[in-house]
Protein backbone atom coordinates (compact mmCIF):
# COMPACT_ATOMS: atom_id res chain seq x y z
CA UNK A 1 0.00 0.00 0.00
CA UNK A 2 1.85 3.34 -0.93
CA UNK A 3 -1.54 5.22 0.38
CA UNK A 4 -3.23 5.40 3.27
CA UNK A 5 -5.97 2.65 4.28
CA UNK A 6 -9.26 3.13 6.29
CA UNK A 7 -10.50 0.31 8.24
CA UNK A 8 -14.22 1.38 9.49
CA UNK A 9 -15.28 -1.13 11.96
CA UNK A 10 -12.74 -3.02 14.05
CA UNK A 11 -15.51 -6.26 14.65
CA UNK A 12 -14.19 -9.67 14.05
CA UNK A 13 -14.24 -9.23 10.75
CA UNK A 14 -12.69 -6.04 10.25
CA UNK A 15 -9.97 -7.02 13.25
CA UNK A 16 -9.31 -10.64 11.17
CA UNK A 17 -8.55 -8.63 8.09
CA UNK A 18 -6.40 -5.99 10.35
CA UNK A 19 -4.51 -9.14 11.80
CA UNK A 20 -3.65 -10.55 8.16
CA UNK A 21 -2.16 -7.05 6.54
CA UNK A 22 0.38 -6.24 9.60
CA UNK A 23 1.01 -9.74 9.51
CA UNK A 24 1.91 -9.48 5.86
CA UNK A 25 4.04 -6.53 6.13
CA UNK A 26 1.76 -3.55 5.68
CA UNK A 27 2.85 -0.77 7.73
CA UNK A 28 0.77 -0.08 10.49
CA UNK A 29 1.33 3.84 10.30
CA UNK A 30 -0.32 3.66 7.20
CA UNK A 31 -3.81 2.48 8.64
CA UNK A 32 -6.48 4.45 10.27
CA UNK A 33 -9.26 2.36 11.64
CA UNK A 34 -12.61 4.11 12.60
CA UNK A 35 -14.66 2.82 15.29
CA UNK A 36 -16.76 3.93 18.32
CA UNK A 37 -15.52 1.72 20.94
CA UNK A 38 -12.75 3.20 23.00
CA UNK A 39 -11.95 -0.41 24.30
CA UNK A 40 -11.65 -1.61 20.22
CA UNK A 41 -9.66 1.76 19.27
CA UNK A 42 -7.22 1.15 22.40
CA UNK A 43 -6.50 -2.62 21.35
CA UNK A 44 -5.81 -1.27 17.70
CA UNK A 45 -3.82 1.89 19.00
CA UNK A 46 -1.28 -0.49 20.95
CA UNK A 47 -0.53 -2.50 17.36
CA UNK A 48 0.96 1.07 16.17
CA UNK A 49 -2.39 2.30 13.67
CA UNK A 50 -4.21 5.67 13.97
CA UNK A 51 -7.51 4.82 15.64
CA UNK A 52 -10.68 7.53 15.62
CA UNK A 53 -13.93 6.90 16.29
CA UNK A 54 -15.85 8.91 13.55
CA UNK A 55 -15.13 9.05 10.02
CA UNK A 56 -15.84 12.60 10.73
CA UNK A 57 -12.62 12.22 12.89
CA UNK A 58 -10.55 11.40 10.07
CA UNK A 59 -7.62 14.49 9.06
CA UNK A 60 -9.44 16.62 6.37
CA UNK A 61 -6.10 16.21 4.57
CA UNK A 62 -5.52 12.27 4.49
CA UNK A 63 -6.08 11.10 0.86
CA UNK A 64 -6.56 6.99 1.51
CA UNK A 65 -6.33 4.57 -1.40
CA UNK A 66 -8.73 1.99 0.16
CA UNK A 67 -11.89 2.45 2.31
CA UNK A 68 -12.80 -0.89 3.98
CA UNK A 69 -16.22 -0.99 5.06
CA UNK A 70 -16.42 -3.69 7.48
CA UNK A 71 -19.60 -2.63 9.60
CA UNK A 72 -22.60 -4.00 9.90
CA UNK A 73 -25.44 -3.81 6.86
CA UNK A 74 -27.93 -2.20 9.69
CA UNK A 75 -26.06 0.70 10.20
CA UNK A 76 -24.16 1.33 6.83
CA UNK A 77 -26.84 3.42 5.70
CA UNK A 78 -26.02 6.07 8.81
CA UNK A 79 -21.82 5.26 8.16
CA UNK A 80 -21.33 5.12 4.56
CA UNK A 81 -22.18 8.75 3.82
CA UNK A 82 -19.31 9.94 6.01
CA UNK A 83 -16.83 8.78 3.49
CA UNK A 84 -18.29 10.20 0.15
CA UNK A 85 -15.94 12.60 0.75
CA UNK A 86 -13.25 10.86 -0.25
CA UNK A 87 -14.23 9.43 -3.82
CA UNK A 88 -13.37 12.25 -6.18
CA UNK A 89 -9.51 11.59 -5.14
CA UNK A 90 -10.03 8.29 -6.70
CA UNK A 91 -10.57 5.98 -2.78
CA UNK A 92 -11.09 2.76 -3.80
CA UNK A 93 -14.37 1.74 -1.45
CA UNK A 94 -14.20 -2.60 -0.42
CA UNK A 95 -17.19 -3.35 1.54
CA UNK A 96 -17.86 -6.53 2.79
CA UNK A 97 -21.55 -5.89 4.07
CA UNK A 98 -23.77 -8.18 3.07
CA UNK A 99 -26.31 -7.84 0.73
CA UNK A 100 -25.92 -3.99 0.07
CA UNK A 101 -25.23 -3.92 -3.53
CA UNK A 102 -23.09 -1.72 -5.89
CA UNK A 103 -25.63 0.32 -6.71
CA UNK A 104 -26.34 0.81 -3.09
CA UNK A 105 -22.96 2.62 -2.12
CA UNK A 106 -22.92 4.59 -5.68
CA UNK A 107 -26.17 6.27 -4.40
CA UNK A 108 -24.48 7.14 -1.07
CA UNK A 109 -20.98 7.95 -2.62
CA UNK A 110 -21.75 9.00 -5.42
CA UNK A 111 -21.95 7.56 -9.50
CA UNK A 112 -18.39 8.17 -10.18
CA UNK A 113 -17.11 6.33 -7.14
CA UNK A 114 -14.55 3.55 -7.37
CA UNK A 115 -16.84 0.66 -5.93
CA UNK A 116 -16.04 -2.89 -4.80
CA UNK A 117 -18.49 -5.52 -3.12
CA UNK A 118 -17.03 -8.76 -1.67
CA UNK A 119 -18.54 -11.49 0.21
CA UNK A 120 -16.42 -12.99 2.67
CA UNK A 121 -17.50 -16.01 5.11
CA UNK A 122 -16.58 -16.32 8.47
CA UNK A 123 -13.66 -18.52 8.90
CA UNK A 124 -11.38 -15.57 8.12
CA UNK A 125 -11.57 -15.28 11.64
CA UNK A 126 -8.47 -18.15 11.58
CA UNK A 127 -7.23 -16.86 8.08
CA UNK A 128 -8.98 -19.67 6.28
CA UNK A 129 -12.30 -18.07 4.89
CA UNK A 130 -12.51 -17.40 1.17
CA UNK A 131 -13.78 -14.42 -0.48
CA UNK A 132 -15.95 -13.16 -3.64
CA UNK A 133 -15.76 -9.94 -4.93
CA UNK A 134 -16.98 -7.54 -8.16
CA UNK A 135 -16.64 -4.20 -8.71
CA UNK A 136 -18.42 -1.60 -10.79
CA UNK A 137 -17.11 0.15 -14.04
CA UNK A 138 -14.08 2.54 -12.45
CA UNK A 139 -12.15 -0.37 -11.03
CA UNK A 140 -9.27 -0.69 -13.02
CA UNK A 141 -7.24 -3.90 -12.85
CA UNK A 142 -4.38 -2.73 -10.43
CA UNK A 143 -7.20 -1.43 -8.23
CA UNK A 144 -9.14 -4.98 -8.20
CA UNK A 145 -5.54 -7.12 -7.75
CA UNK A 146 -5.35 -4.64 -4.42
CA UNK A 147 -8.47 -5.39 -3.26
CA UNK A 148 -7.67 -8.96 -3.86
CA UNK A 149 -4.71 -9.16 -2.33
CA UNK A 150 -6.36 -7.26 1.17
CA UNK A 151 -9.26 -9.89 1.05
CA UNK A 152 -6.27 -12.87 0.53
CA UNK A 153 -5.48 -11.57 4.23
CA UNK A 154 -7.95 -13.86 5.93
CA UNK A 155 -7.72 -16.85 3.25
CA UNK A 156 -8.71 -16.92 -0.29
CA UNK A 157 -10.19 -14.69 -2.72
CA UNK A 158 -12.26 -15.15 -6.16
CA UNK A 159 -13.21 -12.43 -8.47
CA UNK A 160 -16.51 -11.95 -11.05
CA UNK A 161 -17.17 -9.31 -13.28
CA UNK A 162 -21.42 -10.63 -12.87
CA UNK A 163 -22.40 -9.14 -9.57
CA UNK A 164 -25.81 -11.53 -9.61
CA UNK A 165 -23.27 -14.44 -8.72
CA UNK A 166 -22.70 -12.42 -5.67
CA UNK A 167 -26.27 -14.23 -3.93
CA UNK A 168 -25.45 -17.62 -4.95
CA UNK A 169 -22.42 -16.99 -3.37
CA UNK A 170 -23.57 -15.62 -0.39
CA UNK A 171 -25.99 -19.30 0.03
CA UNK A 172 -22.96 -21.64 -0.77
CA UNK A 173 -20.27 -19.56 1.11
CA UNK A 174 -21.48 -17.20 2.83
CA UNK A 175 -23.61 -19.37 4.72
CA UNK A 176 -21.57 -22.77 4.33
CA UNK A 177 -20.02 -23.14 7.76
CA UNK A 178 -23.68 -22.94 9.20
CA UNK A 179 -24.28 -25.82 6.96
CA UNK A 180 -20.86 -27.21 8.15
CA UNK A 181 -21.67 -26.88 11.86
CA UNK A 182 -24.94 -28.23 11.43
CA UNK A 183 -23.51 -31.71 10.23
CA UNK A 184 -21.55 -31.74 12.75
CA UNK A 185 -24.07 -31.14 15.02
CA UNK A 186 -26.46 -33.91 13.58
CA UNK A 187 -23.76 -36.27 13.45
CA UNK A 188 -23.63 -36.17 17.08
CA UNK A 189 -27.29 -36.65 17.76
CA UNK A 190 -26.96 -39.60 15.51
CA UNK A 191 -24.31 -41.09 17.28
CA UNK A 192 -26.21 -40.60 21.05
CA UNK A 193 -29.12 -41.91 19.50
CA UNK A 194 -27.11 -45.12 18.66
CA UNK A 195 -25.87 -45.52 22.02
CA UNK A 196 -22.75 -43.80 22.07
CA UNK A 197 -22.38 -41.52 25.57
CA UNK A 198 -23.69 -37.81 24.03
CA UNK A 199 -20.37 -36.14 24.98
CA UNK A 200 -18.13 -39.22 23.02
CA UNK A 201 -20.41 -38.50 20.06
CA UNK A 202 -19.78 -34.29 20.18
CA UNK A 203 -16.32 -34.72 20.36
CA UNK A 204 -16.03 -37.88 17.61
CA UNK A 205 -18.08 -35.40 15.39
CA UNK A 206 -16.57 -32.75 16.51
CA UNK A 207 -13.05 -33.48 15.49
CA UNK A 208 -14.12 -36.06 12.36
CA UNK A 209 -15.56 -32.74 11.12
CA UNK A 210 -12.85 -30.85 11.45
CA UNK A 211 -10.41 -33.53 10.37
CA UNK A 212 -11.85 -34.26 7.43
CA UNK A 213 -11.93 -30.45 6.10
CA UNK A 214 -8.25 -30.38 6.86
CA UNK A 215 -7.69 -33.24 4.23
CA UNK A 216 -9.90 -31.70 2.10
CA UNK A 217 -8.07 -28.48 2.43
CA UNK A 218 -4.40 -30.26 1.93
CA UNK A 219 -5.63 -32.70 -0.70
CA UNK A 220 -5.37 -32.30 -4.43
CA UNK A 221 -7.49 -34.67 -4.86
CA UNK A 222 -11.66 -33.59 -5.57
CA UNK A 223 -13.93 -34.36 -2.89
CA UNK A 224 -15.61 -36.90 -4.51
CA UNK A 225 -12.32 -38.69 -5.00
CA UNK A 226 -11.73 -38.63 -1.09
CA UNK A 227 -15.00 -40.15 -0.60
CA UNK A 228 -14.82 -43.27 -2.65
CA UNK A 229 -11.05 -43.65 -0.96
CA UNK A 230 -13.17 -44.04 2.62
CA UNK A 231 -15.86 -46.13 1.33
CA UNK A 232 -14.96 -49.95 0.73
CA UNK A 233 -17.76 -51.82 -1.15
CA UNK A 234 -20.42 -53.57 0.99
CA UNK A 235 -18.72 -51.87 3.90
CA UNK A 236 -20.26 -49.79 6.68
CA UNK A 237 -19.29 -46.48 4.79
CA UNK A 238 -21.19 -47.59 1.56
CA UNK A 239 -24.31 -48.38 3.53
CA UNK A 240 -24.46 -44.87 5.19
CA UNK A 241 -23.62 -43.41 1.59
CA UNK A 242 -26.21 -45.30 0.06
CA UNK A 243 -28.73 -43.56 2.43
CA UNK A 244 -27.35 -39.93 2.17
CA UNK A 245 -26.84 -40.26 -1.89
CA UNK A 246 -30.55 -41.57 -2.19
CA UNK A 247 -32.82 -40.05 -4.34
CA UNK A 248 -34.18 -38.03 -1.35
CA UNK A 249 -30.91 -37.82 0.22
CA UNK A 250 -28.79 -34.78 0.78
CA UNK A 251 -27.97 -33.54 -2.92
CA UNK A 252 -31.68 -32.44 -4.00
CA UNK A 253 -32.01 -31.53 0.08
CA UNK A 254 -28.84 -29.09 -0.70
CA UNK A 255 -30.17 -28.06 -3.73
CA UNK A 256 -33.61 -26.43 -1.73
CA UNK A 257 -31.16 -25.00 0.48
CA UNK A 258 -29.23 -23.29 -1.63
CA UNK A 259 -31.87 -21.79 -3.65
CA UNK A 260 -33.84 -20.71 -0.75
CA UNK A 261 -30.83 -18.65 0.57
CA UNK A 262 -30.31 -17.53 -2.99
CA UNK A 263 -33.66 -16.27 -3.09
CA UNK A 264 -33.38 -14.63 0.08
CA UNK A 265 -30.12 -13.04 -0.64
CA UNK A 266 -32.18 -11.53 -3.67
CA UNK A 267 -34.69 -10.03 -1.49
CA UNK A 268 -32.64 -8.81 0.90
CA UNK A 269 -30.36 -6.91 -1.71
CA UNK A 270 -33.66 -5.54 -3.30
Amino acid sequence: MKDPLVLVGGGKMGGAMLEGWLERGLDPTQVHVVDPTPAARDAFAAKGVHTVADGADLAGDLEPGVIVLAVKPQVMDAVAPAYARFAEAGAVYLSIAAGKTIDYFENHLGAGAKIVRAMPNTPAAVQRGITVACGNDPIGEAEKQQCLELLRAVGEAEWVDDEGLIDAVTALSGGGPAYVFLLAEVMAKAGAANGLPTDLAERLARVTVAGAGELLHRSAEPAAQLRENVTSPGGTTAEALRVLMADDGWQPLMDRAIAAATQRSKELAG
